[in-house]
């Protein structure tokens, strides 16, 4: 597929090899100039006539020529040839962070080291302390940072098993029969990560074996009389619990977790578990005498006595997101104008957007000068009035600095209807750094809603370290509202939390962080991630119908006396 993205990514790579192979720097900083204008471009480059590729912003003739190339042919030879004279551990060495060409260049040519498994021998034995460009603290953040990656082989994002999950379940629902499949696992309690994709198969072992033999059979990690497990050609394993058991009784105990599995067992007799009947596990809780608890919700300590007493919680849904908050146009580093932004939010029957671009210190994002956020309100203003009664509201994504204020001054802040507080820069701090930055924002009275807390990015960021329970005690204390981050990388703050926050009346916002209209479709994300913490609409700011939001804010400028 030869979108954009991909387009981009070729050069993005052509000009990361070539810096590592030691090529024409010119050359390389231009093809990754190009990588970055093709990213920004709004329509596809496969429309525009090879002739007039040259004269896009930041495409020159050589650019121009690669790009046609691509198009033509779905490849970049000089990119295809660079990756045969690449051994594949020093490719791989790119998909770790604090890693750049040139210090891969280093580890290749002078240390001679050809995989990540070496690479991690030799931090453990301080070898890299001898190389230019490795002080201690970079060794033991690459160390880190191998390790995680290798941990992670394997995981995927839910929002990457979701968009693979139909044509799976088709398959198996195609040779096995629709009654005889049914989803568990983590993907059925809404996981952020998924590691394997479980179904139940109600048929024996030795029938669904045959089915996976075919001309290009996926790889078989283990084989019993009620498991078959595989791995797939996308290093997905897809997990099947087999044979003709119960089907309520093996989808209630593969769904998990087994914290929740033993404490029911404990609490209940056996025979709960063996005489339900019917096609999923909704039977086993009406027998035990409980309302059905979601699986989404069993990772939750105690929920089981919450079910006996009757305390389970109206889950939010997808639909009851009223408004979106945090999103990015392209005065910062957006892909869409404003007007554009909220013509989408009306046609999906949203009542408001708020606009968040980046504060100034947000450099790398074009972030917003005073004079620019001036220009901006006046541009809102006039927007306003045109589509009304849908309100667009002012608000900004304010830099924490490293010493915890915010990118502007109060004077500044004042003019926002709210602001969002989030940490960019320098995230290799320790708990001490994070907090303190975090707690001097929080108590500022414009911070509105504090952004993804840690920073984290699943499978590839941890994020930096932070005391949960103290942050969400100052959010309690200064009436800030905690993001969950809804990008399906990031889903921070992580839903473990959320039951917590909630009991300290804290505010949650499911914000989807968009940079382009499509990213308003990552709420749903957030929504299955709070599913988890037991959020319910009620305690969700985008929620929140427009004129309860205008009162929401109205009443926190009072109470604030700002």
């Amino acid at each position: 597929m030869t979108d954009n993205a991909y387009i981009a990514d070729q050069f993005s790579l052509l000009s990361k090899l070539m810096d590592i192979h030691g090529g024409n720097s010119f050359k390389s900083k231009s093809y990754a100039a190009a990588a970055f204008n093709i990213e920004k471009l709004t329509g596809p480059l496969n429309e525009v006539p090879a002739e007039k590729l040259s004269s896009l912003k930041g495409i020159g003739d050589s650019a121009a020529k690669k790009i046609t190339e691509i198009l033509e042919t779905g490849k970049l030879q000089a990119l295809e040839d660079l990756i045969l004279a690449t051994p594949p551990g020093v490719l791989e060495m790119l998909n770790i962070k604090g890693l750049g060409p040139k210090k891969i260049a280093t580890v290749w040519k002078e240390m001679e080291i050809e995989s990540l498994g070496e690479l991690l021998y030799a931090c453990e034995e301080n070898r890299l302390l001898l190389y230019k460009g490795f002080g201690e603290k970079t060794q033991a953040n690459v160390k880190e940072a191998i390790e995680y990656y290798l941990q992670n082989q394997g995981s995927f994002l839910y929002a990457e098993i979701e968009a693979l999950y139909p044509n799976i379940k088709g398959y198996l629902e195609k040779c096995f029969g629709a009654d005889a499949v049914a989803v568990t696992g983590n993907y059925r309690r809404q996981d952020n990560t998924i590691d394997a994709l479980e179904f139940v198969i109600g048929k024996p072992t030795e029938t669904i074996k045959p089915v996976f033999q075919t001309a290009q059979p996926p790889e078989l990690l283990q084989e019993s009389d009620d498991t078959l497990v595989y791995k797939l050609k996308n290093g997905l394993r897809l997990h099947l619990h087999t044979g003709i058991a119960s089907l309520p009784q093996k989808l209630f105990l593969t769904t998990g977790p087994a914290s929740f599995t033993q404490d029911f067992q404990k609490q209940f007799p056996n025979s709960v578990l063996h005489d339900a009947a019917g096609n999923d596990d909704t039977a086993v809780f009406s027998k035990a005498g409980l309302p059905y608890i979601p699986p989404c919700l069993r990772d939750i300590p105690g929920i089981i006595d919450r079910a006996r007493n009757n305390a389970l919680p109206t889950l939010i849904q997808a639909n009851d997101i009223r408004g979106i908050i945090h999103s990015h146009s392209n005065w910062s580093d957006g892909s869409n104008t404003i007007e554009e932004m909220a013509k989408v939010c009306i046609d999906k029957g949203y009542e408001y957007l708020v606009i968040s671009d980046h504060s100034k210190s947000a450099f790398y994002a074009n972030g917003l000068q005073e004079e620019r956020i001036r220009e901006q309100h006046r541009y809102v203003d006039e927007l306003n009035a045109r589509f009304a009664p849908f309100t667009i509201f002012k608000s900004i994504e304010c830099d924490i600095l490293n010493d915890g204020n915010l990118d502007y001054s109060n004077e500044l802040l004042s003019t926002f209807d709210l602001v969002i507080a989030s940490v960019h820069s320098n995230l290799k701090m320790t708990e001490e750094k994070a907090m303190m930055r975090l707690l001097n924002a929080i108590n500022n009275p414009y911070t509105t809603i504090l952004g993804h807390m840690t920073g984290r990015l699943l499978l590839s960021r941890r994020g930096y370290p932070v005391d949960h329970t103290q942050v969400i005690e100052a959010c309690a204390a200064n009436d800030v509202v905690i993001e969950l981050n809804a990008h399906p990388r990031r889903l921070d703050i992580d839903w473990s939390w959320i039951d917590h926050a909630l009991a300290k009346q804290v505010m949650i916002s499911i914000d989807p962080d968009a940079h382009s209209i499509e990213g308003y479709d990552d709420c749903k994300y957030g929504v299955l991630a709070a599913q988890k913490g037991g959020l319910t609409r009620e305690k969700n700011l985008s929620s929140f119908s427009l004129d309860a939001f205008r009162h929401f804010i109205s009443e926190r400028r009072k109470k604030k006396r700002i």
